[in-house]
């Protein structure tokens, strides 16, 4: 059974480096289908090469516009390789459910995984760098940044902040039920799709606060700010 993207809009691939050819169906180039998997998460893999050795490192990131943005420590050698211009692969995936079919074969899982090729390129003014890391804290928790206490000068200088355009990017979707052989349905085995999702538990308060206080609404109304959900309905055909 092909899985369609008929409630997404296609658009031609814009380079075949990043076209999906493992069950091409299942691709999908429209821009606004791939900012909202990469809105929905907060996890990257970034897969890159230092002295012919493979490395593939998680990492926060975020995306403003059509620029992905993430950031560490400028010890970091990962940040330092990349900050000189090396190509680098950017992965985001959610797990949206566990397929049981009636042949462990068609066994499966969907899923949500945008690959993002490009060069990496560091933000060297601290205007916008401060810039960047207020939009990535205003993502996750609206109205803190004029809350805590700013970045020093020093702290700055401790943190690379890279940016990749999303020029060469696509996504690769499964929601679907199980796909069963015809002869398979004759058996007396329970199929279907057990949800996944992200969710965020009840906020806990450092140990160490001098006083109590309240746990601020962006705290426990993250789960609302996400759009974890599947991108469309569940097929049923």
């Amino acid at each position: 059974m092909a899985d369609s993207n008929e409630a997404l809009k296609i658009r031609p691939e814009r380079s075949s480096r990043i076209r999906v050819r493992r069950v091409p169906e299942r691709a999908v180039y429209d821009r606004d289908a791939i900012y909202a998997v990469l809105d929905a998460g907060l996890l990257c893999h970034v897969g890159y090469q230092i002295d012919g050795q493979p490395y593939v490192t998680p990492t926060s990131y975020w995306r403003e516009g059509d620029v992905l943005y993430w950031h560490g420590s400028s010890a970091s050698r990962m940040l330092r390789h990349l900050a000189e211009g090396t190509s680098v692969c950017v992965t985001v995936t959610h797990l949206d459910g566990l397929v049981l079919a009636r042949s462990g074969f068609h066994h499966t899982v969907n899923y949500r995984s945008v690959m993002a090729l490009g060069i990496a390129t560091p933000l060297a003014n601290d205007e916008r760098k401060i810039a960047a890391l207020k939009n990535f804290m205003e993502r996750l928790f609206p109205g803190r940044w004029d809350e805590v206490r700013p970045p020093t000068n020093l702290e700055l200088k401790a943190t690379t902040v890279l940016t990749m355009k999303l020029d060469e990017v696509s996504v690769k979707i499964r929601n679907a039920p199980p796909t069963s052989d015809d002869a398979d349905y004759l058996l007396p085995c329970w199929a279907g799709v057990i949800p996944l999702g992200l969710d965020a538990r009840v906020p806990v308060a450092d140990p160490k606060r001098l006083k109590d206080e309240p746990i601020p609404s962006y705290a426990e109304t993250i789960n609302r700010r996400f759009a974890i959900s599947l991108p469309h309905p569940l097929r049923t055909d």
